[in-house]
């Protein structure tokens, strides 16, 4: 028996049967005849009333080279609907009603060259449908309403590796792509990648502050706690899939703690408020950390800050003093300890130090209560001042990023609106005014291949902004919480156990902990 045409209606395989007798095909779904010869060649179905296709409609007929709907009112393809034609070479499913099929539908057609989808009710079709057919040299999906959206990505990244011709038909939607052709869609237009950042844990205390390291190959977090008159650190417990303690330094009223690994070292700066800075350190990784050295107690009267960077190859840290009578500082190693190298900014309340790099060389940008940032740059020895911000008055706090090759700063305003800047060889400019009543930190952060940047407000829900290459802009992406952060302060990322995690330091709630998800809208 070579070949079977099927049409018009069930009929053919309904009459002259009673009830009991007939085949499923009467009920809208097919199962063949037994009448049908397994040595059958090629089959059409047209107009059959079929509503659905079952997994394994045709093991009766494993022999099929060409199979050919046309006509029929079935709108679902389930899984394995071929199953068990594997010499099957022509697959034509045409004029039908189908808005949904299955990925794993034509599982197992490894002899296909030719298949036809065309004008059909498809928006869409799942990824991996074509998965295994390496035989196939024709395609032919025109006629259907495609929605050009991420759920089409696949396809067009799909079609430049098949050694077939893809006849793909207009888009019908979104608006922005109705009629446009689909082969004429750049795949690295679509935006389909998404990043989520959802509660995970909290961490009990008030912090100001918090600074992700690594020791001995395993990251850790420093909270900078005053209530609780610690810097606490944390480490990731693998048994219980959370972050723990590990080790905490008597610091009262402590608003930095910055950590420093040297080798097999590991120091700690506690800046404080009140009874003078100190340097912690751990001499080896089974000890634990015992104070080393109080730190410029004439100069560091009211810190507010403290940064690390490396100068001529030594590591040095820069304290930003914030009372009248004291000094941003910078300090230096000097065999075992610190000690000042330079006295900054005198008399001006500073209020954060950031450090940065610029056209090579180390610079050191200062934010005060008293006048615009200013920066220094390395030269001698010294620091020098270069230059200062214009009309970037009562600036709180900067920060600092790189992106696409240039030198980015996010400056913290409490009052009015905090600015993005960029660097044009010989100043900061504005790019990007943001609302931020209320905000004391404008952190950026690079997660994963994210630069992220996070307003915190003390009255309202922290905002995540995510820089978009293509403009060159900060744009939002979503609200921190819930929980809600209370008088956020600082945030930090850390990566572990392949999974990453955001740290915010909360200065009148618990600190909150957010991981980081990324979501596929290709999938």
């Amino acid at each position: 028996m070579g070949d079977v045409v099927a049409r018009p209606g069930p009929s053919w395989a309904c009459r002259g049967k009673p009830a009991p007798e007939r085949s499923a095909l009467c009920e809208g779904s097919l199962d063949l005849p037994e009448s049908f010869s397994p040595t059958l060649l090629s089959l059409s179905l047209v107009r059959t009333g079929v509503t659905q296709l079952k997994a394994g409609s045709f093991l009766r007929v494993p022999s099929l080279h060409l199979l050919l709907f046309t006509s029929n009112s079935f709108s679902v393809i389930e899984d394995d609907a071929f199953a068990g034609l594997s010499h099957l070479q022509y697959l034509f499913i045409e004029d039908n009603e189908i808005g949904s099929i299955s990925k794993n539908a034509l599982r197992g057609l490894r002899s296909l060259t030719h298949l036809s989808l065309a004008n059909n009710h498809l928006e869409t079709l799942p990824r991996f449908l074509f998965r295994g057919l390496e035989t196939l040299t024709h395609v032919d999906l025109r006629g259907n309403p495609f929605q050009c959206d991420c759920r089409v990505l696949w396809l067009l990244q799909w079609i430049p590796t098949v050694n077939a011709s893809v006849g793909t038909g207009a888009c019908a939607g979104p608006a922005a792509l109705a009629h446009m052709q689909l082969h004429h869609l750049d795949p690295k237009t679509f935006k389909c990648r998404a990043i989520e950042l959802s509660w995970f844990q909290t961490v009990g205390e008030s912090a100001l502050g918090v600074e992700a390291f690594s020791y001995q190959g395993e990251p850790h977090v420093v909270l900078a706690q005053p209530f609780a008159g610690r810097c606490l650190i944390l480490t990731w417990d693998y048994s219980l899939q959370r972050f723990r303690q590990e080790e905490e330094l008597s610091a009262p009223s402590v608003v930095s703690c910055k950590p420093l690994v040297l080798g097999r070292r590991l120091f700690v700066l506690a800046a404080r408020l009140w009874g003078g800075s100190q340097l912690w350190a751990r001499p080896g990784p089974d000890l634990r950390l015992a104070p080393l050295q109080a730190l410029a107690p004439r100069r560091l009267l009211r810190p507010n800050d403290a940064e690390l960077l490396w100068l001529d190859g030594q590591p040095c840290f820069v304290v930003a003093d914030a009372s009248k009578a004291g000094s941003t500082t910078l300090l230096c190693r000097d065999g075992p300890g610190f000690y000042p190298r330079q006295s900054l900014h005198a008399w001006h309340r500073d209020t954060d130090a950031e450090a940065l790099e610029l056209d090579g060389r180390p610079h050191l940008l200062l934010a005060s209560a008293s006048q615009r940032p200013v920066l220094f740059h390395w030269f001698g020895g010294r620091f020098e001042r270069r230059t200062d911000i214009p009309e970037a008055e009562d600036v709180y706090a900067t920060r600092h990023f790189q992106a696409s090759g240039d030198v980015f700063l996010c400056l913290t305003r409490y009052i009015g609106d905090s600015m993005v800047m960029r660097w044009d060889g010989s100043m900061f400019r504005l790019l990007q005014q943001l609302p931020s009543r209320g905000a004391h930190v404008f952190q950026p952060l690079l997660i994963a291949r994210d630069q992220l940047a996070i307003l915190g407000s003390d009255f309202a829900f922290s905002q995540v902004f995510r820089l978009e290459p293509d403009r060159g802009l900060l744009e939002p992406l979503q609200e921190l919480g819930p929980p809600a952060l209370v008088a956020p302060r600082a945030f930090a990322h850390i990566t572990m156990a392949g999974r990453r995690f955001l740290f915010a330091a909360c200065f009148k709630g618990p600190t909150q902990i957010y991981q980081h998800h990324e979501l596929d809208l290709s999938a």
